[in-house]
């Protein structure tokens, strides 16, 4: 029988507690500011000493966020930016996993530095080359100008994720499903990708939070108000001389509100995602 784990004092108790009271409010604590902002207004949020909570439920903000700009239009480009740029990242990624994992490649140890050292380039040294480039391909003001460079962008991570996912699989399962007559895609797709759902779930999260919350690009390759995303509209509910932080609060938590769902339905998924993807090799 394994030995039982040692008793915690009192005080070690009361000790672990208050850390992770700590942590959860410390993680949790801007996000719950941000919704009591975007419920004030703007004499509440003004006055001294400072009033932490609205005298009253007022959803003004949240209606005004979707008349003053079209709030539902960059919500809809987020998304189908977002979703698609995950899907093309992680149907490129899997197989390029797959690969290095499994497959007896020379240099690999070469190639998997290569795809870290491409994930430490800062988005703004890129911006001029992609510009350039979506530009001669007449992309700019479009979903593809923003869908490639996410796709592009995530790659490492992804491949990073599932590589790490791929090679804790036995070998013996795609052997086994070869011998029955499938090819190698087929045990990609039938073995290793459902046996590897965490990773993929972990590796498709990392790529669609990345693509909706990136600002760069999209300020710089749509420029059509029609084709905002809601990571740039948001900054364009402030004035020249006026900053209606209750607006902008609400604008904000709309647009964190995908991310929350995300993470609540997939959150074990996730959990065990990153956990193995931080052990496995």
């Amino acid at each position: 029988m394994e030995d039982a784990p040692p008793r915690l004092s009192p005080l070690e108790r009361a000790g672990r507690w208050l850390g992770l009271s700590a942590l959860i409010i410390g993680g949790f604590f801007p996000f719950i500011w941000m919704v009591l902002t975007s419920l004030k207004t703007e004499g509440e949020l003004q006055k001294f000493p400072v009033q932490y909570l609205p005298g009253a439920l007022n959803f003004a903000n949240y209606a005004q966020v979707f008349t003053e700009q079209p709030f539902a239009r960059f919500f809809f480009n987020s998304l189908t930016v977002s979703l698609l740029s995950t899907v093309l990242a992680i149907v490129v990624a899997a197989p390029a996993a797959y690969a290095l994992s499994r497959l007896n490649i020379r240099g690999r140890g070469v190639l998997l530095t290569v795809v870290v050292a491409f994930s430490m380039f800062p988005v703004v040294s890129l911006l001029v080359p992609l510009f350039r480039l979506m530009r001669g391909a007449s992309l700019l003001n479009s979903y593809p100008a923003l869908i490639l460079p996410y796709a592009a962008l995530s790659l490492p991570v992804a491949i990073l994720t599932l590589v790490a996912f791929f090679s804790s699989i036995p070998r013996d399962l795609e052997a086994a499903a070869m011998v029955d007559g499938s090819t190698r895609l087929g045990a990609l797709t039938r073995v290793v990708l459902p046996l590897s759902a965490p990773g993929v779930v972990t590796a498709a999260l990392l790529v669609f939070v990345n693509s909706w919350n990136e600002f760069l690009l999209a300020l710089s390759f749509n420029t059509r108000l029609s084709m905002r995303t809601v990571s740039v509209g948001v900054t364009l509910y402030q004035g020249e001389f006026a900053f209606p932080w209750p607006l902008i609060a609400a604008a904000v938590v709309i647009a964190t509100v995908p991310i929350v769902i995300l993470i609540a339905v997939f959150q074990k998924r996730f959990v065990a995602g990153l956990t193995a993807g931080g052990v496995k090799a």
